[in-house]
């Protein structure tokens, strides 16, 4: 009799150890419920702020491709890897500035609609940038058909090679305008072969970021950008004119006429300027040398016939073609 009423006394220990461990289970069991809703909640918290992160790249992305047309590389780039703030503020630099525009645009804009004005003058535009770009030229800005370019800032390479680089571009710019101005007059029912003026002006200028707090214009001012303009328009048609600052940093590497003196618009004192002769292949200066005596004959000059009998004379006389 005593030894069942000890059990029955051990039964309701028993299920009140029984209903604490249910309750620990239980307590775990709801545990984990809530704390799997504060994950699953976590996580689309989480999913919906990587999916927010990845529009916001894609919108900046964007942002950033759009920005990218509207300034140079050099300074895309400048303002990209610049940590510190862009404010207002210039400095003093020698630069070489390019000026060109279309002959007779103003009566170009009277022949086309606007639509054929429009697809022509972004064809062009186009592809001067493009060549400006693989020279590294800075464009600083389009005047209706006229550009505005710069080299020397925000990168340089040296004031001879900057001019040289300039004029290089204008030469290449002269030869694509020159085999595609039938196409675009075929295209376009221009009443003329198309043809650009340039005009080149090297020397010390002010560059920076000008305007107010809040709007900048990178671009570059001095005597040098307003001597680069009125060459330009003084310019014949087809020509690159460039002034006497520019024809010393690069008379050794382009060939250019003997120079003469030019009264320009805007400017008190006649000015020195001197226009690129434009060598198609055949025309490229010939070198002859011995062993005292180098001389070069710009065949320009010559007529075909004097050229092969200068040749023949030279190589007469023990000369060596280089």
């Amino acid at each position: 009799m005593d030894k069942q009423l000890t059990e029955n006394e051990a039964v309701p220990d028993e299920l009140a150890q029984l209903r604490k461990e249910i309750g620990k289970l239980r307590l775990q069991a709801g545990l984990r419920k809530a704390l799997s809703a504060e994950l699953a909640t976590q996580k689309k918290i989480s999913e919906e702020a990587t999916a927010q992160a990845k529009e916001s790249a894609r919108i900046l992305e964007d942002l950033s491709k759009n920005l990218s047309r509207y300034v140079s590389p050099q300074v895309y780039k400048k303002l990209f890897d610049k940590k510190d703030k862009v404010e207002l503020g210039s400095q003093r630099k020698k630069l070489t500035v390019f000026f060109s525009d279309i002959v007779g645009f103003t009566q170009l804009t009277d022949e086309l609609e606007s639509e054929d004005l429009t697809d022509f003058l972004n064809d062009y535009l186009d592809n001067m940038a493009t060549i400006a770009i693989r020279h590294g030229a800075t464009i600083d800005k389009y005047i209706g058909d006229a550009v505005m370019i710069f080299f020397g800032d925000p990168e340089s390479n040296g004031p001879d090679q900057d001019a040289k680089k300039c004029v290089e571009m204008a030469l290449d710019m002269q030869r694509y305008v020159r085999e595609n101005a039938l196409k675009w007059a075929k295209r376009h029912s221009f009443g003329r072969v198309l043809e650009i003026r340039i005009g080149i002006s090297s020397g010390y200028c002010t560059v920076g970021n000008f305007g107010s707090e809040d709007r900048l214009d990178y671009t570059v001012l001095g005597g040098v950008v307003n001597l680069a303009a009125r060459l330009e328009s003084a310019a014949r048609p087809g020509s690159i004119l460039v002034s006497n600052e520019t024809y010393k940093l690069t008379q050794d590497v382009i060939h250019y006429d003997i120079g003469r003196s030019y009264n320009l618009k805007g400017l008190h004192n006649q000015v020195t300027a001197y226009e690129v002769q434009v060598l198609d292949t055949d025309e490229r200066p010939h070198a002859f040398s011995t062993d005292n005596v180098a001389l070069t004959i710009k065949t320009q000059h010559l007529s075909k016939e004097e050229l092969n009998l200068a040749i023949a004379f030279l190589q007469e006389k023990g000369s060596r073609l280089d």
